[in-house]
């Protein structure tokens, strides 16, 4: 596909400098189509530039996500692992939002997807009760919901509801252990807020 994007975006500024070529010669070539093959090959260049950023739009189908569960989160701290929780629903918009802006994108894939880092994700598409039990202990009404637990923070770093890469890239350097980690500040629960 890119390709072909690549094939017409020439085509286009071949046609621009033909049209101008022919124009100098004393062609009869309005200077308003010339002008309008300019502007459209700009904009479908910058479309190109935005498809084509040069990351893997699939990374994301690497991840190893367990479904949500609340009980097995300190086990797994206690074993030195770090815990990604995601609540999420395909009906949310700002769930969809998140994943495609952040949680999709490959640079973060790539930071999720460690050895020493569990992901656990509750799908709240449909009504389940381990999902609203976890909820209400976390005193959270709805989605998105994202929160980072490690040994450095047993309860847990809650994330913004509308997610930035580096918000991850920065929860997940406080969560690690203490000879990892030169970030740890004093705080306690959310540090975006």
């Amino acid at each position: 596909m890119t390709t072909m994007m690549m094939i017409l975006l020439g085509i286009i500024f071949a046609a621009v400098a033909g049209l101008t070529l022919a124009k100098i010669k004393g062609k009869s070539i309005p200077t308003l189509v010339i002008v309008m093959l300019i502007i459209m090959g700009i904009c479908f260049a910058g479309v190109l530039a935005f498809i084509n950023k040069g990351e893997d739009y699939l990374a994301y189908q690497a991840l190893r996500w367990q479904p949500l569960q609340p009980d097995t989160i300190a086990q797994y701290v206690s074993q030195g692992k770090i815990v990604f929780v995601d609540i999420t629903a395909d009906w949310c918009v700002p769930c969809q939002t998140n994943k495609a802006n952040v949680l999709h994108r490959e640079q973060v894939v790539n930071q999720l997807d460690q050895a020493n880092i569990i992901l656990m994700q509750g799908d709240w598409t449909q009504p389940d009760t381990v999902i609203e039990q976890y909820m209400g202990q976390q005193s959270v009404a709805g989605t998105p919901f994202n929160k980072v637990y490690s040994s450095v923070y047993p309860d847990g770093i809650e994330l913004p509801k509308v997610l930035m890469i580096d918000d991850i890239h920065y929860a997940l350097s406080l969560a690690q252990p203490p000879q990892l980690n030169t970030n740890k500040k004093d705080c306690q629960g959310s540090l975006f807020y």
